[in-house]
């Protein structure tokens, strides 16, 4: 669950209703109050009772003219078969006993119409300075505008108007809201999940960096930090895989002097008391054996030097200079062999014991050569990167195949000539107390590549020794 998007559109929510709703109601009240002008309940109460006046008026009127026409008070007009004005000739015609009818435009006169003896008997009535006929033209006009006020009510249309635009506003703001809040909760939960496949010890764990931002450099910070782990843990558990390997030959050289030194003495002594016929065979015998026996001390030598410890003398190193100098030592015993060097121009010194970076370099150019053999090529060279310096070591050799990758930096026993099988181990193992690593990388002549990766001078500090 998004806890973090969903508490900003909490907080956008919180932020923005009731300013919305205070918004809305002050403005309707006011829309109510500014809108007065246009409302149309006053003209329509008003000619309301103007059209109930004018009703009653005109009633009273048709009563007190057909009151006074039937008293004789009223002298009638009298129209029979002959030409008649267009008013009678209509009633003429009409089946209806008596009319009421307003004669004059304005209004102002009231004719009575009576049918009697075959002839019709007009009575008329003057209503002074009521216009009748005008005043109805008015109230119908202001019922036409009624009409038209409540088919366009103003205040009602200016409401509907704002609200909906307020709410579409509001409504477009939470939805982008809702959609930078998932920008933004979005990698932080991804930061959040890989802090906890890195705390449940998958040291593979990464977040993807889409973004240049405080939250990006914290997720670079993150992949940065979960790199370096992995480096160290690796490192780690490999120095914890030496110790072991350390104890174990301790143990061994310890034993096989043990043997080897009554063997000598003895085979030493037999020479010493035989006689002369056997002389020559036993001394070929006999020179056969020291010279196993060398072997084995030479070979109990180098796991002593695997198990040993001694203390480390941090110094700043040329590795310019260093890497020049094996060089020019190694082209002596192997002139067969190619050298090519590409040195850095002002590289940073490193802060390392000499004596293990010359042994480190020894051994990977020794092991160089001896993959090319005659007529083969090495390349090496320095650079600096990321507050360290590399050394590269490749070589035209037929190169590592997989088992060995696999088990390249182990302590493993060699029968060739002159071979250990401690040398890359023994390597590593200087690098890291340096304060660096060797790794391998591809090689650039067809053969094996590797690069030693030592701390600059400047801010580094290394770890001691036992």
């Amino acid at each position: 669950m998004n806890r973090i998007r969903n508490r900003l559109v909490m907080i956008f929510l919180a932020a923005t209703l009731p300013p919305l709703a205070a918004t809305v109601w002050i403005t309707t009240t006011l829309l109510d109050r500014s809108l007065d002008y246009s409302s149309t309940a006053q003209l329509d109460t008003l000619s309301k009772s103007l059209q109930l006046a004018r009703k009653e008026i005109y009633d009273r009127a048709c009563d007190d003219l057909k009151r006074r026409a039937q008293s004789g008070a009223l002298p009638p007009r009298t129209y029979g078969s002959g030409p008649r004005p267009e008013a009678v000739e209509a009633f003429a015609h009409s089946d209806e006993p008596e009319r009421f009818s307003l004669a004059s435009p304005d209004g102002r006169r009231l004719d009575y119409f009576v049918r009697g003896d075959g002839e019709i008997r007009v009575y008329s009535s003057d209503l002074g300075k009521v216009e009748l006929n005008r005043m109805a033209g008015q109230i119908a006009a202001a019922r036409a505008q009624v009409e038209r006020g409540d088919a366009l009510d103003l205040r009602r249309g200016f409401k509907l108007v704002y609200l909906t635009i307020a709410a579409s506003i509001w409504l477009v703001s939470l939805t982008l809201l809702v959609y930078f809040a998932h920008r933004i909760s979005r990698p932080i939960q991804q930061l959040t999940a890989g802090l906890g496949q890195l705390a449940s010890g998958d040291l593979t764990a990464r977040v993807p960096v889409r973004r240049d931002d405080e939250i990006g450099r914290a997720i670079l910070a993150f992949n940065d930090m979960a790199d370096r782990l992995r480096e160290t843990t690796e490192r780690l558990v490999y120095l914890r895989q030496l110790a072991g390997w350390q104890s174990l030959a301790r143990k061994t050289a310890h034993e096989v002097k043990n043997s080897l030194t009554p063997i000598r003495l003895t085979v030493e002594e037999m020479v010493a008391r035989s006689g002369s016929a056997d002389r020559a065979f036993l001394e070929q015998a006999a020179q056969i054996v020291v010279d196993e026996i060398e072997t084995l001390e030479r070979r109990v030598r180098a796991f002593s030097q695997f198990a040993a410890e001694p203390p480390l003398c941090p110094a700043p190193v040329d590795v310019n200079s260093v890497l020049a100098e094996r060089i020019a030592f190694l082209r002596t015993a192997h002139p067969e062999v190619a050298y090519d060097c590409k040195l850095a121009e002002t590289p940073p010194a490193v802060l390392a014991d000499q004596d293990l970076v010359k042994g480190i370099l020894t051994n990977l150019l020794e092991n160089a050569a001896e993959a090319v053999g005659a007529g083969g090529h090495i390349l090496s060279r320095t650079s600096a990167e990321n507050g360290h310096v590399a050394i590269e070591v490749h070589d035209s050799g037929p190169g590592l195949s997989e088992q060995a990758r696999s088990s390249l930096f182990e302590p493993t026993i060699s029968f060739k000539k002159g071979g250990m099988g401690l040398g890359l181990s023994i390597a590593r193992k200087s690098a890291l107390l340096s304060g660096g690593d060797i790794l391998l990388v591809k090689g650039e002549l067809g053969g094996a590549g590797f690069r030693v990766l030592l701390p600059a001078e400047h801010g580094q500090t290394h770890p001691d020794r036992g």
